[in-house]
């Protein structure tokens, strides 16, 4: 057993985090792995969001935080649905273990790099504004409108999480472009119509049949297939923008990272519109529309894996003094 003296502890219960890092030096990839592991979390969370709604559960919980008025868990006279609901709200505590996970292997990392542990810092007040928006969502009765606004802030989870899982693997110098400006602002209308893409999508949902319970739940006053039209449409538009990236970058003789990046993000597209259009022809099966929200995280995650593949960041350079001359100094490059 370690010698832990009283200053030990008392140092522990001040700052633990600073108490951990001095203690705890993890591999790059340690580091990269607790990132990743918050980012996968993320979008499973999502996930199983969306089987809360698929299956009806929406209201399994009637009530927030407790899942009911007298008891914080199921009772045993309770149904099916607020097991599926109140275990989608424990599922929010692994998500918090990871990105804590996230967060003390970034703090820990050596050099100290203060952007990672902002950005992990970023995912856990992201998950704290989503449980509360969460247990408001249920308290007004699965509104449309606010329903929506929970998935794009999970949507904003799953961004700082992969900006958190790239910035992991690679240095904190400038960031350098690998592209030239018309590629770059290409690459800037793609996200723009991606994220166009995932709110038009929330629209769909909530005014689409699957409203989260089997009681009569509010949705949005609009044509749902008309929504779910003008949802495809984008949809074209952000293949043919990557297809014609793709193009664009081969034609440049762009480095491979970045072809790389938007052939994989096409073949998302493509898996994800097949199963739009099956899921929109057969019904809207609950199977298929819960798969159809696991590929809009990927697709996301892939749209911003290509605008992050155009730059790159190397180690920080050190300026090291030279010969001794009159007004020499050290500089670190940012």
């Amino acid at each position: 057993m370690p010698n832990v003296t009283l200053a030990d502890a008392l140092a522990a219960v001040r700052n633990p985090l600073s108490f951990i890092a001095g203690r705890w030096t993890p591999e790059p990839r340690t580091v990269q792995r607790s990132a990743l592991s918050a980012l996968v979390m993320s979008v499973v969370i999502v996930v199983t969001g969306g089987a809360v709604r698929l299956t009806g559960s929406g209201l399994g919980c009637p009530t927030w935080p407790k899942c009911t008025a007298t008891s914080l868990a199921p009772t045993g006279a309770m149904n099916f649905h607020s097991a599926i609901e109140f275990g989608n709200r424990m599922l929010t505590y692994v998500l918090c273990a990871a990105i804590g996970w996230a967060i003390v292997a970034a703090r820990s990392e050596k050099p100290y790099r203060r952007s990672l542990t902002r950005l992990g810092w970023a995912q856990f007040w992201l998950v704290m504004s989503n449980a509360v928006l969460g247990g408001i969502v249920v308290l007004v009765g699965l509104n449309p409108y606010t329903v929506a606004a929970h998935f794009l802030l999970a949507s904003a989870l799953i961004a700082v999480a992969t900006v958190m899982w790239q910035r992991t693997r690679e240095g904190d110098g400038a960031p350098r472009p690998l592209v030239g400006k018309p590629v770059q602002q290409m690459v800037w209308f793609l996200v723009a119509a991606s994220v166009l893409l995932i709110a038009v999508g929330t629209v769909v949902t909530g005014s689409g049949p699957h409203a989260g319970d089997s009681s009569e739940v509010e949705r949005m006053p609009l044509d749902w297939e008309t929504i779910s039209k003008l949802h495809a449409v984008l949809a074209w538009i952000v293949v043919t923008l990557t297809f014609a990236l793709w193009f664009v970058l081969k034609a440049v003789d762009a480095p491979k990272s970045p072809l790389h990046r938007t052939r994989e993000l096409f073949l998302v597209l493509l898996s994800q519109g097949v199963i739009g259009y099956v899921q929109y022809f057969t019904n809207l099966p609950e199977a298929l529309v819960g798969l159809h929200m696991l590929g809009s995280g990927l697709v996301w995650i892939w749209v911003l894996r290509v605008l992050l593949a155009m730059r790159e960041r190397p180690e920080a350079e050190v300026q090291l003094p030279g010969p001794a001359q009159s007004g020499s100094a050290v500089g670190v490059g940012v």
